[in-house]
């Protein structure tokens, strides 16, 4: 499906606006001695205050692995995953900041995203998941464990930025095997998983 360059114009603007007001309200915040509880009043400010996140192309946090969590958080705090908005509130966090945070997020409840369902769409996507053999990491309820994400329930935008990410190869897992599966995957079939995955309770 193509889109007119007009729809697609305002994402970068809105984003870059998001990621703004992200930094800008972590640098107050984010210092070493912070509580918990202030952490996760700024991760709340993008990413929900319960972890499920109304923002566009920010992940939803809630019902992650914490194993998962925590190698992420690692990974931008070493620069290791360059995420520019993250980069003010990592790069203070500790190891046991780090383990309380994802302890905290994968106590949480997913719930399903604000973001329209094409259901045409996630019906597709239901069998491409299938023919990628998705389940195989993410476990068939696409719960997630230990490194690999949860994917059920998750935003459908940021879904999809991330699996193009893969496919581009400017992004990695701790290894390249998302990279290997997404390769040669449409934008087109890219959506409908988006869509059918944030449709899995």
């Amino acid at each position: 499906m193509q889109h007119s360059t007009s729809a697609r114009r305002p994402w970068p603007r809105r984003l870059a606006a998001a990621a703004a007001l992200c930094a800008a309200l972590s640098w107050p915040f984010a210092g070493a001695g912070d509580t918990l509880q202030q952490r996760l009043q700024l991760c709340g400010t993008c990413h929900g205050e319960n972890g499920n996140s109304k923002m566009e192309r920010t992940p939803s946090l809630a019902g992650q692995p914490a194993l998962f969590l925590t190698n992420q958080l690692i990974l931008m705090r070493e620069r290791l995953r360059n995420v520019e908005v993250m980069a003010p509130f990592v790069r203070d966090l500790s190891d046991a900041d780090i383990t309380a945070l994802a302890e905290h997020y994968a106590q949480l409840s997913p719930e399903p995203s604000d973001e329209p369902v094409d259901r045409s769409l996630a019906a597709r996507g239901a069998m491409l998941a299938r023919e990628l053999h998705c389940g195989s990491c993410h476990l068939p309820s696409y719960a997630g464990r230990e490194q690999m994400p949860r994917l059920a329930r998750q935003r459908i935008d940021y879904t999809i930025m991330s699996l193009k990410a893969y496919r581009e190869g400017s992004r990695y897992g701790i290894d390249t095997s998302m990279n290997g599966v997404m390769h040669g995957v449409s934008d087109e079939d890219i959506r409908a998983l988006a869509h059918f995955l944030a449709t899995v309770p």
